[in-house]
């Protein structure tokens, strides 16, 4: 059968990173029912056009708001571009998945809400709630609630805009964790964009063996510590050691999101072709 096509927006802006690696790794555990290419859409202005069936786009470094006016431009092209694919009759959907950086970028492309930057950095492993939209929420099925994630960001999406979010047909499906201590608003963690359209706050091709190594170089640890404190770098070291925190996470969001979309292109290719 012939893979389907798979493009992956690499928004990292050549800072060296553990994502993109595990995002091709999930992807290749379909054992070529895929087949994709990587752009480079910061550094290069690279992106891709309407010949895929399937876009993952990455997290990133930086403001969601700090661009050149090229790639940007470009960046939010493609977006409306695929949004507007989407609504077009008889045609076969785009299924996109936003991680992060691109996750902030779309909220704010499409009106989802306030992005803004947090009184201080999230670092580490957390609980995230499902909403109610978020307790049927496919791409989340076998998670509990609250289920944990990988949260390291200096951004948030905050105070949404409900109007806008019905106009699109949107689902808010998760939020961060609840602070009682502190009285700000709890991030949008999660949106559902449209049937074929989604989106996370958090990382879900995170994966706790990876972390583990890259968090324990020495370097790495002395930093954290200076920066979030040892008992944040201990709490997360010990989260990573669950396998029902982000390694159950990893296991299902994303694999789930790359079947539904698998399955949904190939039933497509398989309808008649009227001519």
């Amino acid at each position: 059968m012939e893979p389907v096509r798979l493009a992956i927006l690499d928004m990292n802006n050549k800072t060296p990173n553990l994502s993109m690696g595990r995002i091709k790794e999930l992807v290749e555990m379909f054992a070529g029912a895929f087949e994709y290419e990587v752009f480079d859409v910061r550094a290069k202005a690279e992106v891709p056009g309407m010949d895929f069936d399937v876009y993952i786009s990455s997290g990133g470094p930086g403001s969601p708001h700090d661009g050149d006016g090229h790639w940007d431009a470009l960046f939010y092209d493609w977006m409306q571009n695929v949004w507007e694919w989407n609504l077009t009759d008889d045609v076969p959907r785009k299924h996109v998945f936003f991680i992060c950086h691109s996750f902030q970028m779309a909220c704010k492309h499409f009106g989802i809400g306030t992005v803004n930057e947090r009184q201080k950095p999230s670092f580490g492993i957390f609980p995230v709630f499902k909403t109610e939209e978020g307790m049927f929420e496919p791409c989340f099925d076998g998670l509990l609630n609250p289920f944990y994630v990988a949260d390291f960001r200096s951004w948030q999406v905050v105070q949404p805009d409900m109007r806008r979010i019905d106009e699109l047909g949107a689902q808010i499906l998760a939020l961060e964790k609840i602070r009682p201590h502190v009285p700000l608003e709890r991030a949008i963690m999660a949106v559902r964009f449209s049937p074929e359209i989604i989106g996370t706050q958090f990382h879900p091709e995170a994966d706790a063996v990876g972390m583990l190594h890259h968090f324990q170089d020495p370097e790495r640890r002395a930093k954290i510590i200076a920066d979030h404190s040892e008992e944040k770098y201990l709490d997360m070291i010990e989260h990573l050691h669950d396998p029902d925190k982000i390694s159950l996470t990893q296991r299902i969001v994303l694999p789930i999101f790359l079947s539904r979309a698998l399955r949904a292109v190939r039933a497509g290719r398989k309808a008649p072709q009227w001519v």
